[in-house]
């Protein structure tokens, strides 16, 4: 993971989670962590990782989350298995370390 996937995804897990995560940030994790991410109705988008399915909503003004976005994607990220705890134990048993 690069050090700008692994910062967002950090920063998604942040307390208080913070606003100003950007839209494409988002998406490029998401790519990155192998989900589906396919365009819906409007402004949502659908995301399926590890078998969970997401209905995530783009920023309508600018391309910035709101607090309450990052808080539900964080939800999405930690049901199908994503946090960075999780993602770092994975990575050091890939690796051996």
């Amino acid at each position: 993971m690069s050090n700008k996937h692994r910062n967002v995804l950090e920063a998604l897990f942040r307390e208080p989670p913070p606003a100003g995560i950007q839209w494409r940030e988002v998406e490029s994790l998401l790519h990155h962590l192998g989900a589906l991410v396919e365009p819906g109705h409007g402004a949502r988008f659908r995301v399926v990782l590890n078998r969970h399915e997401f209905l995530l909503h783009h920023p309508h003004h600018g391309n910035e989350f709101n607090r309450q976005a990052v808080k539900q994607l964080r939800e999405f990220l930690a049901d199908a298995g994503v946090t960075p705890a999780r993602y770092d134990a994975e990575r050091a048993h890939e690796t051996g370390s």
